[in-house]
């Protein structure tokens, strides 16, 4: 439902769908209810005919307006407002109990008209209604006079109150909406153009201290170097193409693709990386296939980056619910918790919380067990679609 403010164009009731419902249902029972007493207390004396046009008027300029309110035509919607708001005060002034629909008015005068029109809208309804009641008393009681405008300031406080809340509650839905693309684009980034750079850099630094004394190893360094540089460039122009289209892949992947993919991602920064598959394996979704890939992209990654080993491996696990990806190495290690809790700068410090990010959002769970001098060894585990929660893959501290 459209919600506009200030000169624009309120849309009809810029609140809840229930309280739009209920403002309908209540102004069609008051007339009803108007009308039959009406009837009741009058019977067919010689204004009952134009009683009985002047409700039709007001009934038909009402349907009007709940048609009109969901298209783009303003000038319709004010005259026929004009046409309702007009017979109303008629109606008011022949038979004095038809004020107490006035009540639905001023939700409709507010939503369809904006701000300061529509505060003199409400405030010409209440008049004309404290005038019919205060007649209807008999000109004693004074509190019918001015209850109306009293109610009046009332709801359009409340009206106001809704509005901003709706409105902030838009405002806050495109805010986590946009940081979350921005944390999907940073994980995609890091654990693609940025890891394949990364490499790239690497493989030129080997080349230029080698070019000397091993021309043709230093040569080879520079090739790889090329191929992942354009790897990355082919990987920027996905990325590109994901922010034209984001329309996730359907249907699910086979395990050789799956296997495939991780096999590729992995052997992108160690050739030598070698992936073994355990259980029965099974379709997964495309969205936990492409996470699993990537996880591991960033985790070989990192361990070529800084752990130096002498071993790396990959174990893809399929379990009865879930997937599993394990991928260890005998290098180095590092302390988890001072990593965990280190902030996140421009010299890294982002691929545990990107990895940790995408797991989450697959009702997964992400161990990393490693400590200095003992190699490290990163678990993932992943519900296949369809199935119930994963139990705990790993026993140590959580990314």
């Amino acid at each position: 439902m459209e919600v506009r403010t200030g000169r624009a164009r309120l849309a009809w009731l810029s609140v809840p769908g229930s309280l739009t419902r209920g403002v309908h249902l209540a102004f069609a029972a008051l007339v009803a209810t108007s009308a039959a007493r009406y009837l009741t207390h009058h019977g067919l004396d010689g204004r009952w005919w134009l009683v009985i046009v002047l409700v039709a008027v007001v009934a038909a300029a009402y349907a009007a307006l709940v048609v009109l309110a969901r298209r783009p035509r303003p000038t319709a919607r004010r005259v026929v407002l004009g046409v309702l708001l007009l017979a109303w005060g008629v109606l008011v002034l022949v038979a004095p109990s038809f004020a107490w629909s006035a009540i639905p008015l001023f939700f409709v005068c507010r939503t369809l008209v904006p701000a300061p029109a529509a505060h003199v809208l409400v405030g010409a309804v209440a008049v004309v209604t404290g005038v019919a009641l205060f007649g209807l008393s008999g000109r004693s009681d004074w509190a019918a006079a001015v209850a109306p405008l009293v109610v009046a300031v009332l709801l359009s406080l409340a009206y106001d109150a809704i509005v901003r809340q709706a409105g902030e509650r838009v405002r806050l839905q495109r805010e986590v909406a946009v940081l979350a693309e921005r944390e999907r684009m940073a994980r995609e980034i890091h654990d693609t153009v940025a890891q394949s750079l990364s490499s790239a850099v690497l493989r030129l630094e080997a080349a230029d201290q080698r070019w000397d004394a091993e021309p043709g190893a230093a040569r080879d360094d520079a090739r790889q170097a090329a191929v992942a540089v354009r790897a990355s460039l082919g990987q920027t122009r996905d990325l590109v193409h994901d922010l034209v289209d984001p329309s996730p892949a359907a249907g699910g992947v086979a395990p050789a693709d799956l296997g495939a993919a991780i096999r590729t991602a992995a052997r992108r920064h160690v050739p030598a990386a070698e992936l073994t598959v355990v259980g029965d394996p099974v379709p997964v979704g495309a969205e936990t296939a492409h996470a699993l890939a990537r996880i591991a992209q960033s985790a070989v990654a990192n361990v070529h980056r800084h752990a130096g080993p002498a071993r790396l491996g990959l174990t893809l696990t399929y379990l009865p619910e879930a997937v599993a990806l394990d991928v260890f190495d005998d290098g180095r290690g590092f302390d988890v918790a001072g990593v965990a809790s280190r902030a996140v700068g421009p010299d890294g410090g982002f691929g545990l919380r990107a990895m940790r990010q995408r797991v989450e959002q697959l009702g997964g769970t992400i161990t990393v067990e490693s400590g200095p001098g003992e190699g490290t060894v990163v678990g993932v585990q992943l519900p296949v679609p369809g199935t119930t929660s994963p139990p705990r893959h790993g026993t140590k501290e959580d990314a």
